[in-house]
Parts: C-alpha cells; structure tokens; sequence
C-alpha cells in the first residue's frame, strides 16, 4: 500500500478554490479535506500553496508513432506532457499507417501499455472509403472518430458528400472535425503563388489558411451535425466569425460542442515576423481580434475545451521555406503554464482554466472517474506554483524534436509535480518513474 499526502494546497475543483490536503492511496485520492493526519510511512509533500489542480485531459495530439518516430513517440511526447502536467491525451490518427482500422487501434494500444508515461486513448480516422469500419467502430478502442475536412493530412481528407453524410448519420461515437474548407485554401494559395512566387512569407499563412476557409467548413460541419442529431466536436476554432455557430454556457445537454487550441489564445498574427515557422499551424493563428474573441469565448462558454494539437516536427523540417515547412507545433509540455498567463494577467480565471482543460473533455467524452478532484477518482494531479518562473530557454526540452515555439519565454509560473495514477511522476524538475499509464474508460450513455 502506497500513500501519499499533499499538504498546504490551493485545491482548485469545481469552481471553487480552497485551502486543504489530499491523501492518495493505492492509486486513487482518498480524502479531500481541510487537514489530513499523515499514517506511519506516507510521503509527505508541501505544496506551500501552490495550485493543486486535476490534471490536464489533453484532446488532441500527434505524438507520430507509427512511422514518424523522427519527430516523436509515444515515450517522449508523453513524457514532455506529464512535465507539463498533461496526465490524459487522445491522440490522432493521421500517422503510418493511419488509424483507419481496429487493427490499426489495437496496435496504438500495445504501444502506448508500453512507453506511455499519460493515460492514453486514439481515436479512429474517418476516410472516404472506411464508412462501414467508422459505422462498426469498437466504442471500447477510440474515444472518438477523426473527420479531418480540411487539407491539412493529404489523402485522410473526406470531401465526398455521401461519405460525410455517411458518417454523421451513422457514428456511434462523438465525431470530432478539423475544418478547413480545402477549395479555398487551394485558391488563396494561388492568389499567393502569383503574387510571391515560391517565396510566400509565412506572414500569409492567415491568409491563405483564411477566415472564410475555417467557417465554411465549420458551418458545414454544424448543418450536417444538427441534421442527423450528431455528438460534434469541432477542433482547434480560430477566428471570431465561428464563435457565432455555438451556444455559450455549459448545458451537460449539448450536441454540438468546441475547442481551442492554447497557441490560438497565446499567439496573433503580430508574431509571425519573429517567430515565422515555428507559429505556423493548420488553422492558422489569426489576428489580435480573433484571439480576443476565442479568449472572450472560453469565458461564456461557446468554447467547451482548450486542448494543444501538440504536432512536432524537427527543427530541420522547420527551418525550410514558408512553402514547404510542415504546419503543426510541439505543446503539451508548456500547455498550462502558459494559460496562467492569462490568469495572471486577468483574462481567464485558474478555475476556468481547469474546468476547459480537464473537468470539460472528461465530462464531453465520458471518461471515467478522472478529470476531478474526487475522493475515489484516480489521482491524476498537478502542483502548479503560480509564484516561481520558468526560463523556457534554461530548461529542457523533452519533446523528442527539441525546440518550442515559447523559446525565449519566462513563465510566470512552474509545474512542480505531476501525478498520474497516484503515482507522482515527475517533481521539481526530476521524472522520479517511468512507470506506464493507463488507457482511458469511458462511461458511454
């Protein structure tokens, strides 16, 4: 039997924010109360008030394993959220092979029950010729089906009418979309390409990758959705226009839900002069007034989840030209710290931070006895101190690629311990096991 007592803390769940320990036993938060007597042998750990917050449920990653290990695996992608405090994540299926059949799930699974530090759950991708697998799909293997309606993954791409319809009809699971209307995109492109030539700078990526393109494809998304009684999920939203496709607040009875992505609510298009590649992703990061709006829609509710969309590439892949450099960016090790920014600078609250990053996604996908700060939940924890920096440039980088695209940062804040199952994982500074998680469970209704 291992205990283990958190002392001292700022216990933020559930709206509210109060002073107390926890205790965790076998894996699992045990007492949640305003002081806890230590039994004879249980590690002790000051949290001096720091923010003891559930950890982060992270629904959308590319960790690259199968057949981009170049970029990351399992291991080190995992091991760069549990730094960060990302205890959960769902990982997308546009890898090599795609994750387009059971088989193609069930060896994400093997690998993951092996090398992953974070719980773990895929989800299975949606083709134009998977219809009957998408249909049949194993509810005990994916946390949900990627529709990907947008160019960003080449040949996942689903733009035959009948097979969309096909899926929102006939889904049993949430569908979650990307959405980008590729038509589009394809014209703003050449618009560039005659104007530029082969050297487009990376300031038009907002451009081509337009407002016009993301609510296009959303739109369509939501007809499709609200026609067939769908459970949608629309990913990493970008601009303004798309927050009117959503109903603020946080009825458990939404069919139709939304994510943004943390480099979304971090970055404006006022960056792409100095970061250039390293902020270039699909969608594209947009104006200051975009960024404000999702920032004001996190706060009524239009948006559901903030997640990452953690997608690395090697520095060398980055340093190409606009045009070919691949779109995506390594996130989940700096997830949160840099949402405390806005807590600090008093745009978000801490307690609207862990509502959309945690208690959100495991309530949307039904993940069970996670995501809370609950006595008999597993305890996936995070000690975040809001009053120690972080040097982003003085710390390691433990995404396999090596860089971020918060070099040069200085947090106001600092993760000093993960848990994941109980099990304390990482603590200031130091990986203290490398023990693997668990896969996600979901309570399905």
């Amino acid at each position: 039997m291992t205990i283990t007592v958190i002392r001292n803390a700022r216990i933020v769940n559930e709206g509210t924010i109060a002073e107390g320990d926890v205790s965790i036993r076998n894996g699992r938060i045990d007492t949640v109360a305003s002081s806890i007597a230590s039994p004879a042998g249980a590690r002790e750990i000051d949290a001096a008030g720091a923010y003891l917050m559930p950890g982060m449920i992270d629904d959308q990653v590319h960790f690259r394993e199968p057949g981009f290990e170049h970029k990351g695996t399992i291991a080190t992608e995992s091991k760069a959220a549990v730094a960060g405090g990302v205890t959960s994540y769902m990982e997308m299926p546009n890898c090599n092979p795609q994750t387009i059949t059971h088989e193609a799930l069930r060896d994400k699974h093997s690998r993951a029950s092996r090398a992953s530090l974070a719980n773990y759950a895929f989800y299975l991708g949606a083709t134009n010729d998977n219809l009957d697998v998408v249909k049949s799909v194993d509810t005990s293997l994916a946390c949900g089906v990627k529709v990907f309606m947008g160019a960003s993954t080449g040949n996942m791409l689903v733009d035959d009418p009948a097979t969309l319809e096909g899926i929102f009809a006939g889904t049993p699971l949430l569908i979650a979309t990307h959405c980008e209307d590729t038509p589009t995109i394809q014209a703003n492109e050449a618009r560039a390409r005659a104007r530029y030539g082969d050297d487009i700078p990376v300031t038009e990526h907002p451009h081509i990758r337009s407002v016009e393109s993301c609510f296009k494809s959303s739109s369509l998304a939501v007809d499709l959705a609200k026609r067939h009684g769908t459970r949608l999920h629309i990913l990493h939203l970008t601009t303004a226009r798309e927050m009117s496709l959503f109903e603020p607040g946080s009825s458990p009875k939404k069919r139709i839900t939304a994510e943004v992505c943390a480099h979304h609510l971090f970055f404006n298009d006022t960056w792409y002069p100095t970061k250039g590649n390293a902020i270039k992703c699909n969608p594209a990061i947009k104006s200051a007034a975009d960024q404000q709006a999702l920032l004001s829609a996190v706060n009524d509710g239009r948006i559901d989840v903030i997640a990452t969309d953690h997608a690395p590439h090697t520095a060398e892949e980055k340093a190409r030209r606009y045009a070919q450099a691949p779109s995506g960016l390594p996130l989940v090790q700096h997830v949160l710290l840099s949402l405390l920014e806005h807590v600090h600078a008093g745009r978000l609250t801490i307690e609207r931070v862990v509502e959309k990053t945690a208690h959100s996604p495991a309530r949307l996908f039904q993940v069970a006895e996670r995501g809370f700060i609950r006595e008999g939940y597993w305890a996936d924890l995070v000690l975040i101190d809001p009053n120690e920096v972080t040097e982003v440039d003085k710390t390691p980088i433990y995404a396999k690629c090596g860089w971020t695209p918060f070099a040069g940062f200085v947090f106001r804040s600092r993760v000093r311990a993960t848990f994941v199952n109980g099990r304390l994982m990482y603590h200031d500074g130091v990986f203290e096991s490398n023990e693997p998680a668990m896969a996600l469970r979901f309570e399905r209704h």
